[in-house]
């Protein structure tokens, strides 16, 4: 099932390239877990429960990082995890053998835009904190649209650009720095998702204060 790319669409005004993305992890992969695990917790947690809530044993697991999310899953759900970052995906390799975690099947260091695997492989994709990390966040979602089957699910967790007061100034200040941080602080939902898949999507703020976003879609067939 070959999908074509969407339409053009925004995206915000200082674009990561793969190379920016690789060497921000690489700075990042050693305190990682300290810095970001406790804020980005309540984001993993609450889309790891959404996906155990779902039919379907296969999933993908978009962004892997350090592996915070997978003791999280299902004992019968099957995991496979990817990554740009191979700093980030030794230490959840070293996780996932110290912690014993059969349900998890493969940790590989893959382009999330351009991933090797054949249409329709998974039940579940979800993607933790990733969409505002790629370079082409529409050609993520197409890819992902393509490795799950028709009526399977596609999540993501993702900080989206707040739509006024001081937050979104805030937001914009901080863009000047994205090939340092490694992510968009400016990302806006349209960047990510076309206008049909907005009026679809189930769209959830998750804690801390509404910081993060859950987005559920429902990948229906063309």
């Amino acid at each position: 099932m070959a999908v074509p790319l969407a339409a053009a669409a925004p995206v915000p005004k200082s674009a990561l390239d793969a190379d920016a993305v690789k060497a921000a992890y690489q700075r990042w992969a050693g305190v990682y877990d300290g810095v970001f695990g406790g804020v980005s917790a309540f984001g993993r947690r609450r889309a790891v429960a959404s996906v155990n809530l779902l039919p379907g044993i296969k999933v993908l697991e978009v962004g892997v990082g350090t592996g915070l999310a997978l003791p999280h899953y299902s004992p019968d759900k099957r995991i496979t995890g990817i990554d740009l970052s191979a700093a980030m995906l030794d230490r959840a390799r070293r996780r996932v053998a110290l912690a014993n975690m059969p349900h998890v099947e493969a940790l590989l260091e893959m382009d999330a835009e351009e991933t090797v695997f054949a249409d329709d492989t998974f039940d579940i994709a979800v993607a933790m904190f990733v969409a505002s990390v790629v370079p082409n966040p529409r050609r993520l979602l197409m890819e992902l649209k393509r490795v799950v089957r028709p009526g399977g699910h596609i999540l993501f967790v993702n900080h989206f650009l707040a739509r006024g007061g001081v937050r979104l100034a805030i937001e914009r200040g901080m863009a000047r720095a994205s090939h340092s941080l490694g992510w968009h602080p400016d990302f806006a939902m349209e960047s990510l998702l076309p206008e049909a898949d907005l009026k679809i999507a189930q769209i959830e703020p998750v804690s801390p204060m509404g910081l993060f976003t859950l987005v559920t879609l429902s990948n229906e067939p063309n």
